[in-house]
């Protein structure tokens, strides 16, 4: 009889002691944070929060008539938790003022040379900023500049 059940004993008694042995590897949790614990949204409605564009900015580089290359940008704003849905209606005006800041930024050689330098970008973000507070009175704390690229045209 023995014989019988030690087929199928032996699994069982493998699946216990590996879960066991599972729960005794995990490691502990975080001091102060319940073990299991979920992360909730915050409640406070003047929490930072950011509205990340659905799609990427195109930005086509032309010189002397010719277009060359191609700057693609992910951009989000940040915002208070209260505004979000109030940018998300506004999201068309908004991307078409920063759309045409990029374009400014573009025809002006913003996007020539090294692009990346600091205050390069700093500058870029400063009139993102200023063109999104131009068609909108939401508070709107920053441009972040998600991704930048360029892309061989």
């Amino acid at each position: 009889m023995i014989k019988k059940l030690l087929p199928i004993a032996l699994p069982l008694i493998a699946l216990v002691g590996g879960a066991m042995a599972g729960d005794m590897l995990r490691p502990a949790p975080p001091e102060g944070d319940p073990p299991h614990a979920e992360a909730k949204p915050s409640e406070d409605p003047t929490a930072e929060t950011y509205f990340t564009f659905p799609s990427q900015f195109f930005v086509p580089l032309v010189r002397r008539g010719t277009m060359n290359d191609i700057m693609v940008l992910t951009l989000t704003l940040r915002t208070g938790a209260e505004s979000v849905e109030a940018v998300e209606k506004k999201e068309h005006s908004l991307r078409d003022a920063l759309l045409r800041q990029l374009m400014i930024h573009a025809n002006t050689g913003g996007f020539d040379g090294n692009y990346t330098v600091d205050r390069n970008l700093a500058q870029l973000r400063d009139d993102l900023l200023k063109a999104a507070r131009g068609v909108t009175d939401l508070p709107i704390d920053a441009v972040l500049i998600e991704d930048i690229a360029r892309q061989q045209g």
